[in-house]
Order: structure tokens, then C-alpha cells, then sequence
């Protein structure tokens, strides 16, 4: 079914409707939400009775739960007034798929943005969780991937949390910018209908109303922030497993083997995390590219903006899950993160800045420890793992600043 057979009485080619056709099932119960708003539009405006009201309402509440696409529905919007039958003919007074469209995507995007709020918070709160049990854990912290300075294991889990923040925070931001309704805008210029506004803020202009994107791409930016983020967590814990560093084992409930080494316990759940960073980032840039250019108001190009959307929700849900699992599941090696830390050249900065506070200038004193590591004779004045910064009490602080923030 098309909104448009009564202009071409004319078969399309199926190559032509292959390639016409919407892969936007995802919309259903969003497109049946802002039907319902228009519905009301037009019952108060007096297009629709009282009765057709309720028939509407009543079969929006069935197809949002248990309809679905035919092959021959060129979209969601087809679907809906199929489906509503008779007073569906009515439906589409007033308005034009591309507001409909706006509408049901921002709607979309406004609870992908809550859903991906809860997720970070449940992963958050799981790390929280592991940042206090590790408070007084010490380990080397790394810089250019290379031994730094002593820390604790909390300290260093505590930074995901501050990444994961930042990422609930541009979520909220996306699913502020979605809120705003597009209803009313119709293909371009409003409508002549004489119908009330729809509740809630409303787009000023009406051309920029069916043509923004803004709020799709704002949404793929978090997203591809977040799997930035998780990419940069997946390969820490990647390089953790390893033989080389074995600081952490495995869980096996988040973990693979070989189908080949029968030794073999991979990281499987990490390096997903860590490749679908690439993912995220081109489904941004892609939506990028499609928008760039595109004359105001409604062009079909926006069709493309559905695909990366729905995928980058996916993405999200499933894996802030994986790695959740992962994360709570971990067993870390105390004593090679002990052995790591005790390096006696993480101590070289705490040595140059003890002769700092005793007068001597930093420079004078970042040569003299710099000589001394340089010619091998160097020495820790005492047990690395002893000089812990931020020590035990602050993590245990910063992990219940965090809880606050999180509302945990």
C-alpha cells in the first residue's frame, strides 16, 4: 500500500519498489503514538467523531503491540492507515509523512536516548562496585602504555566511571533536542485545516521542522561517544588478560574458547566492544555526509537516516549488557598488579618532587633522578606500592561522590 497511488495509477517496477521501500518497522509504536496525538487533532478540530476517536485509539493500541508490515506497505505510515481500515482513510487530513516521519523518529530517538541513560547507569553502578572492592589495590598506572606512576586499581576504574558520565549527560542532551514537536509542519507549509496545535513544545518554522536531523545526529554522537568510551575499556581489558600482563582472569560465563586451541579462553566480549567504536563512529559520519549539502525542506536522502539509528540502539543496549557481565565477572591477580606497581622506577617522580620540597629547583632535581635511571642506579626509596595516589580513603570518597551522581 501507498499514501501517493492516487498520482501514479501505474505499477512500479519491483526493482523500483525494492529500492522505494522502508526497512523502518522499528517506527510501528512511535508512528502509532503520534497518530494518536493527530487523531486528537482532528476530533477536536471536527474531522473525527467521537466514535471514530475510539476506534482509532483502539486499534492503535492493537497495532503498536501486534501489528505489522506487509510486503506491499511502502512504510510504517502505509502499515497504520491499512490497518485502521475505514476511518483510516480520514487519518491523514492535515498532515504529510514528513512531519509524520519527524514526529515518530524523534519520539524514537527520545527513548533510545532514556533507554541508553539506564543502561550506562546500570554499568556504571556495576564498575562503582568494583572500584570500591579494589580501593587499596595497587597497580602502575601507564602513560604511552609504559609504567608511570603507582595508583590503586580503584583509582584507575574510577576514570571509566567519569568517561560513562559524560556519556549518560549527552544522552540527556539528545533526548532534550528530540522533544520538540514537528506535527503540524505537513509536507512543507502547514495546512489549510483549521486543527489545534499539538501539546508540548513546538517547531517554530515549518520547513525546518520535516527537514532537521539534528536530533538523529545528536543522538549518534552519544552514541559514538559511548562506544568510543567502551572501546577504550574493552582494550584496556584486553591487554589486562593477556600472558604478558595478567592482571585479570577471565570469567567464563564472558568469554569464548578456540574452535581449534583447546587452551584458549579469548576475550571475545572486549574486542567486540573495542570494534564496534569504528561502527558507531561511521554510522555518525555517514548521516554526516547524507545531510550535508541537502536543499530545505523534506528529501527522500533522509530515508537513510532510519538505518543507522536502529543500529546504533542495538549497539548500545546490548553492548553496555556484554560488558557488564564481563566487568562484574573479572577476577583480578592482586599479586602481579602488586609486582607491576613495586617497579622501582614508578617511585622517580615521587623522588624528584621529595628534593623539590626540600629546596632543590624541579629541573635540577628531574635531571639528577633522570641520571641516575639513565646509568642504572637508581633506587626507590621505599616499596612503590606504599605511595599510592590518591590513596585508599580518597577512592573510597570518590566512589561515594560517584553513587550520588548516579543515584545509586
Amino acid at each position: 500500500m501507498t499514501l501517493w497511488s492516487g498520482r501514479v495509477d501505474t505499477e512500479v517496477a519491483q526493482a523500483v519498489w525494492n529500492f522505494l521501500r522502508a526497512d523502518d518497522a522499528e517506527l510501528l509504536p512511535y508512528d502509532c503514538l503520534a497518530t494518536r496525538v493527530h487523531a486528537r487533532r482532528l476530533h477536536e478540530g471536527g474531522l473525527l467523531s467521537d466514535s471514530e476517536l475510539a476506534d482509532v485509539e483502539t486499534a492503535l493500541d492493537w497495532i503498536a503491540v501486534e501489528g505489522g508490515t506487509e510486503p506491499d506497505d511502502e512504510d510504517v505510515h502505509s502499515t497504520i492507515e491499512r490497518l485502521l481500515g475505514t476511518v483510516g482513510r480520514k487519518i491523514h487530513a492535515g498532515r504529510s509523512r514528513n512531519d509524520q516521519v519527524a514526529a515518530a523518529l524523534r519520539l524514537y530517538v527520545a527513548d533510545a536516548c532514556l533507554e541508553a541513560v539506564t543502561a550506562i547507569r546500570s554499568f556504571a553502578v556495576s564498575v562503582l562496585a568494583r572500584a570500591e572492592e579494589e580501593a587499596e589495590t595497587p597497580m602502575p598506572g601507564y602513560t604511552h602504555l609504559q609504567r608511570a606512576q603507582p595508583i590503586t586499581l580503584g583509582h584507575h576504574l574510577l576514570a571509566w566511571v567519569e568517561m560513562l558520565e559524560r556519556d549518560r549527560d549527552r544522552f540527556r542532551f539528545a533526548a532534550e533536542a528530540a522533544r520538540p514537536w514537528p506535527l503540524g509542519a505537513g509536507a512543507i507549509a502547514g495546512s489549510t485545516l483549521d486543527l489545534p496545535p499539538p501539546p508540548g513544545a513546538q517547531l517554530r518554522n515549518s520547513l525546518d521542522a520535516v527537514g532537521d536531523r539534528d536530533f538523529a545526529l545528536d543522538y549518534l554522537y552519544a552514541s559514538a561517544m559511548l562506544a568510543t568510551h567502551l572501546s577504550r575499556i574493552g582494550e584496556e581489558i584486553v591487554l589486562w588478560c593477556t600472558s604478558e600482563f595478567g592482571f585479570v582472569r577471565l570469567p567464563e560465563e564472558a568469554a569464548t574458547g578456540s574452535s581449534m586451541m583447546p587452551q584458549k579462553l579469548n576475550p571475545d566480549v572486549a574486542e567486540l566492544a573495542r570494534g564496534k567504536g569504528g561502527a558507531a563512529i561511521g554510522r555518525l559520519t555517514g548521516l554526516l555526509a547524507t545531510i550535508k549539502g541537502l536543499p530545505l525542506a523534506y528529501n527522500r536522502d533522509l530515508q537513510e537516516d532510519k538505518e543507522p539509528v536502529f543500529a546504533a540502539r542495538r549497539d548500545v543496549r546490548t553492548t553496555l549488557g556484554a560488558l557488564e557481565v564481563l566487568v562484574g565477572g573479572i577476577e583480578f591477580d592482586h599479586e602481579r598488579l602488586a609486582a607491576a606497581c613495586n617497579d622501582p622506577l614508578v617511585s622517580a617522580t615521587d623522588l624528584a618532587e621529595a628534593m623539590v620540597a626540600e629546596g632543590i629547583p624541579f629541573r635540577d632535581a628531574h635531571e639528577h633522578v633522570a641520571a641516575q635511571v639513565r646509568d642504572g642506579t637508581f633506587e626507590a626509596p621505599e616499596s612503590p606500592s606504599r605511595r599510592v595516589a590518591p590513596g585508599p580513603a580518597d577512592v573510597h570518597a570518590a566512589v561515594a561522590e560517584a553513587r550520588t551522581r548516579f543515584d545509586a
